[in-house]
Protein backbone atom coordinates (compact mmCIF):
# COMPACT_ATOMS: atom_id res chain seq x y z
CA UNK A 1 0.00 0.00 0.00
CA UNK A 2 1.01 3.16 -0.83
CA UNK A 3 1.09 6.28 1.68
CA UNK A 4 -1.79 8.56 0.82
CA UNK A 5 -2.06 10.40 3.77
CA UNK A 6 0.15 13.61 4.86
CA UNK A 7 1.58 14.70 7.62
CA UNK A 8 -1.02 17.50 8.64
CA UNK A 9 -3.83 15.15 7.45
CA UNK A 10 -2.15 12.00 10.00
CA UNK A 11 -2.53 14.87 13.03
CA UNK A 12 -5.98 16.13 12.24
CA UNK A 13 -7.07 12.49 12.25
CA UNK A 14 -5.31 11.76 15.60
CA UNK A 15 -7.04 14.46 17.15
CA UNK A 16 -10.39 13.77 15.66
CA UNK A 17 -9.80 10.31 17.07
CA UNK A 18 -9.48 11.63 20.60
CA UNK A 19 -12.00 13.65 20.41
CA UNK A 20 -14.77 10.27 19.56
CA UNK A 21 -12.63 9.02 22.01
CA UNK A 22 -13.86 11.20 24.64
CA UNK A 23 -17.27 10.85 23.19
CA UNK A 24 -17.38 7.29 23.15
CA UNK A 25 -17.10 7.77 26.89
CA UNK A 26 -19.81 10.43 27.14
CA UNK A 27 -22.03 9.54 24.67
CA UNK A 28 -22.39 6.47 23.09
CA UNK A 29 -19.92 3.28 22.37
CA UNK A 30 -20.47 3.36 18.70
CA UNK A 31 -17.60 6.74 18.57
CA UNK A 32 -14.97 4.26 19.09
CA UNK A 33 -15.82 2.61 16.30
CA UNK A 34 -15.02 5.85 14.55
CA UNK A 35 -11.69 6.52 16.76
CA UNK A 36 -10.61 3.13 15.79
CA UNK A 37 -10.72 4.11 11.69
CA UNK A 38 -9.21 6.96 12.56
CA UNK A 39 -6.38 6.09 14.26
CA UNK A 40 -5.73 3.17 12.00
CA UNK A 41 -5.32 5.07 8.80
CA UNK A 42 -3.49 7.68 10.81
CA UNK A 43 -1.14 5.57 11.93
CA UNK A 44 -0.83 3.58 8.69
CA UNK A 45 -0.64 6.26 6.82
CA UNK A 46 -2.79 5.09 4.26
CA UNK A 47 -6.41 5.71 3.55
CA UNK A 48 -8.64 3.50 1.37
CA UNK A 49 -11.39 5.66 0.84
CA UNK A 50 -8.45 8.86 -0.60
CA UNK A 51 -7.61 5.39 -2.84
CA UNK A 52 -10.77 5.75 -4.53
CA UNK A 53 -11.27 9.22 -5.14
CA UNK A 54 -7.95 10.04 -6.15
CA UNK A 55 -6.94 11.75 -3.26
CA UNK A 56 -3.21 12.64 -2.25
CA UNK A 57 -2.57 14.08 1.02
CA UNK A 58 1.38 13.40 1.12
CA UNK A 59 2.04 15.91 -0.93
CA UNK A 60 5.95 17.18 -2.74
CA UNK A 61 7.18 15.14 0.09
CA UNK A 62 6.37 11.91 -1.63
CA UNK A 63 7.61 13.28 -5.20
CA UNK A 64 11.30 13.77 -3.14
CA UNK A 65 11.39 10.30 -1.74
CA UNK A 66 10.29 9.24 -5.39
CA UNK A 67 13.08 11.20 -7.05
CA UNK A 68 16.12 10.02 -4.33
CA UNK A 69 14.80 6.30 -5.24
CA UNK A 70 15.20 7.04 -9.20
CA UNK A 71 19.02 8.37 -8.14
CA UNK A 72 20.06 5.88 -6.28
CA UNK A 73 18.91 3.15 -9.07
CA UNK A 74 20.71 4.53 -11.70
Amino acid sequence: MKENIGLIDRMIRFVVAIVFIVMGFTLSPWWFIVAAAALITGLMGYCGLYTLLGVNTCGKTESKQSAKKAKKKK
